[in-house]
């Protein structure tokens, strides 16, 4: 009877390993299934490139154009290639058969060496270790106009007894076994996307310094940089949509696509908190249109999930289907201004002039209250705006009636009439802002780079400029030195685990003492 029931319960437990095996390799094969429509996904996407690559040099674009096409190509190859890579890791040994090998540095540019060696020279068994010989990495570095030679020098140690061979460990690099150094890579992004120099212009540039590089190893070199930074760019956008008060805007962008020669306008959406908030941060984000539909997916909407704090933006009507998911809609007096400020510049209207006094009003105020903390912000606003506010809307009520339909002053007048209850919510509310003014003055230096923001038909390009823009611009926002923040940033992200990424966003991060 015993060994029946022992019996019994070792069936039992097989059949549920079984099923647990069962369970197991389905949801392996769907992982599996996954990745493989993940990375034939993208290697689609890079055939399609390598086709646009040739076929670009057919069609009518000028030198500028053709140029900054393929080096916006060949960053895109690059950051594809990095994904499918990350996607599935070449097995042991593979990848350096496969890769040829890259031409020793000049050798007349100066060099600085950097010893790496183990800090205890004792062997396991006791033994002293002999040092043997050493393995040698060049390592490309630039500081502005000269470009130094990093030798890594990794001295060989083994004990004669046991044979034990023993190295210093190589430094993690974000591009594996790549020449450039942190610096030279953020020499590069920097130039790029805060200075708007296209990569053939740097190409120029580095060749003065004494190496051309050239503009397709450039391109490369960005696409992997990209591919890296991005998951520290994600988490910037997850501690932005903590935040209960975000301003909003976007601005055309000229978008190249390859088969016509011509170009369509694309869109740079901007996210930042308030000059309120301690927390300093501004997220990009690159859409091929104007459509709602990016703020929403943006903002994590529809959904219990998603973003519902207070939105300080213009009337463009693609943020209306945010404001009926639980979104509060915060209007910018700025905007309504400038309708009034217009009327008065080019007509000279007493009806424009008289709403700009009620303006000044309302932004003296504003003036005053700058420094001041929530509380009393509100507070000031409720006993001396709130006052302006209504005799305003009053005033603007009553010349409604007088001005004739379709005037440019009816206009203006129905703009800020219709939508009186979110221009005038800061009043009642410390943490709003009473304009947009922050978030354009954002947008406003990426203007200067328009003419060259060409891209290759896709996103790609235009989602990894909205990428790096995004740290590099917080940086500044934080006081930090793009250039230092970048390059720090990137020595340590190959070696800091996902969990604490935010320790190296721009509004935690703090410089090296090395950088100070």
């Amino acid at each position: 009877m015993n060994e029946a029931l022992i019996q019994d319960l070792d069936a039992q437990q097989l059949r549920q390993v079984v099923r647990t095996l069962i369970v197991e390799v389905a949801g392996k094969d769907a992982q599996i299934a996954f990745k493989q429509a993940f990375i034939d996904k993208l290697t689609h996407e890079m055939a399609v490139l390598k086709r646009l690559k040739f076929a670009a040099q057919s069609e009518a674009y000028n030198a500028e154009q053709t140029s900054l096409l393929e080096e916006t190509i060949d960053t895109d190859l690059a950051s594809l290639a990095a994904e499918i890579e990350q996607a599935e890791p070449p097995p042991p040994g593979q990848d350096d058969k496969q890769k040829p090998k890259r031409q020793p540095l000049p050798e007349g540019l100066p060099r600085r060496e950097i010893h790496h060696e183990p800090e205890n020279t004792t062997c396991a068994c006791g033994c002293q270790l002999k040092r043997i010989g050493q393995d040698v990495a060049e390592k490309l570095d630039y500081q502005p106009g000269v470009f130094i030679v990093e030798r890594h020098i990794r001295g060989k140690w083994v004990c004669a007894k046991c044979e034990t061979l023993i190295q210093a460990p190589v430094p993690a690099h974000v591009i594996d076994k790549g020449i450039p150094t942190a610096g030279l890579l953020a020499q590069v992004l920097v130039a790029k996307y805060a200075d708007h120099l296209p990569l053939y212009r740097q190409e120029s540039i580095f060749a003065r310094a004494g190496l051309a590089l050239p503009r397709s190893t450039l391109a490369q070199w960005v696409g992997q940089c990209g591919v890296q930074l991005q998951p520290l760019v994600d988490a910037l956008r997850a501690e932005l949509l903590k935040h209960s008060v975000l301003h909003a805007d976007e601005t055309p962008v000229a978008m190249l696509k390859p088969g016509n020669g011509k170009t369509h306008r694309a869109y740079l959406w901007s996210y930042c908190t308030t000059t309120y908030n301690e927390t300093k941060a501004v997220v990009f984000d690159f859409a091929d249109s104007r459509a709602g539909q990016h703020a929403r997916d943006f903002l994590g909407l529809p959904g219990e999930d998603g973003w519902h704090g207070s939105l300080v933006c213009d009337d463009f009507s693609g943020y209306k289907a945010c404001f009926e998911m639980g979104v509060t809609e915060a209007g910018c007096l700025a905007h309504a201004r400038r309708k009034f400020h217009e009327l008065w510049a080019n007509h000279q209207s007493a009806i424009g002039e008289r709403a700009l006094k009620f303006f000044m009003q309302l932004y003296d105020i504003e003036r005053e209250v700058r420094e001041l903390d929530a509380a009393h912000r509100k507070r000031i606003r409720q006993e001396r705006a709130r006052p302006v506010a209504d005799a305003m809307h009053l005033w603007l009520a009553e010349q409604r009636k007088k001005v004739p339909e379709g005037s440019a002053t009816i206009k203006a007048i129905d703009y800020s009439l219709g939508r009186w209850q979110a221009l005038t919510r800061y009043i009642d509310d410390g943490e709003l802002p009473a304009d947009n003014n922050w978030v354009e003055n954002q947008i406003r230096p990426i203007a200067i780079g328009r003419s060259n923001w060409l891209f290759a038909g896709s996103l790609r390009a235009g989602k990894r400029a909205a990428a790096v823009m995004s740290l590099v611009h917080s940086a500044r926002l934080n006081g930090h030195d793009p250039y230092a923040y970048l390059k720090d940033i990137l020595e340590r992200l190959p070696t800091q685990p996902a969990s604490r990424v935010q320790e190296l966003l721009p509004h935690r991060w703090q410089a090296p003492l090395s950088t100070t």
